[in-house]
């Protein structure tokens, strides 16, 4: 087989959790591209027709699922219901992500929770719920969506660092557990893209400045740019790629 050829999704249906913007939205047109049918998720209904509309009007499969992934019980209804209405999902990215921002001594307990439930908790549920069905078939791609955060620290976002250290370490270990059963799981850590998560720091001169600066490649990341990281680990180019995160960040992981 022509080495191209392993890149090729045709056929394969995959899931992408929060998709209705942004980082999500780009690895699910990514992987449509490739030829894969791609469930988009988000939890709101008009934001995820809007976003099938759009990349349909591209010319791409694509479905949607709204559901909330922190919610255990609408994630196995969810899962089920893709499975028993288009067929079996090879292909689990896990991007919904949100984010909190505040000095960690007064950071709400509250804001905590909701952070670790999305980032967290949600990746652990979808991961569980798409193995579970994975394994019998013995084949299957899990991708997780980590962040430079998961190996570098920063004031005021410490939760947010914290459970996306948790994820890159939740994928290592779901590596060790599935690989046997022929799934591979990978990571990708996003660094700063444009995106209206860092709506608040693509506007401030002064952190834009310092962190053009700090990157080698002296800019921020567009989303676009990520998708053929999400292909390659998604393909049978990656098949015997596993456990690994695979930092799309300018560099900026790479430097003092």
């Amino acid at each position: 087989m022509n080495v191209l050829d392993t890149f090729r999704l045709d056929g394969r249906i995959a899931l992408v959790t929060g998709s209705s913007a942004g980082i999500g939205t780009a690895l699910a047109r990514g992987l449509a591209q490739a030829g894969a049918r791609v469930v988009l998720n988000g939890r709101d209904a008009q934001r995820l027709a809007e976003a099938q509309a759009q990349l349909r009007g591209e010319g791409l499969a694509v479905e949607a699922r709204a559901f909330d992934v922190a919610d255990r019980a609408a994630v196995d209804a969810a899962v089920d219901a893709i499975e028993r209405e288009l067929g079996p999902i090879e292909i689990l990215v896990n991007n919904a992500g949100i984010q909190r921002r505040a000095s960690f001594i007064d950071f709400p307990a509250a804001d905590w929770q909701e952070l670790m439930r999305t980032n967290l908790d949600a990746v652990f549920h979808a991961a569980q719920a798409v193995a579970r069905r994975m394994v019998p078939r013995g084949r299957g791609r899990i991708i997780n969506i980590c962040s430079v955060m998961s190996e570098l620290g920063r004031p005021g976002i410490v939760p947010y660092t914290a459970s996306k250290g948790a994820v890159k370490m939740l994928t290592k270990g779901l590596a060790a557990d599935l690989g046997p059963s022929g799934i591979n799981v990978n990571g990708i850590g996003p660094g700063y893209f444009k995106t209206e998560l860092n709506r608040k720091l693509i506007d401030d001169a002064a952190f834009s400045g310092w962190l053009v600066a700090r990157t080698p490649m002296r800019r921020w990341g567009e989303v676009e740019e990520l998708a053929g990281a999400a292909v390659f680990l998604a393909s049978d180019a990656a098949r015997f790629v596993n456990g690994h995160i695979l930092y799309v960040d300018g560099g900026l992981t790479a430097s003092v």
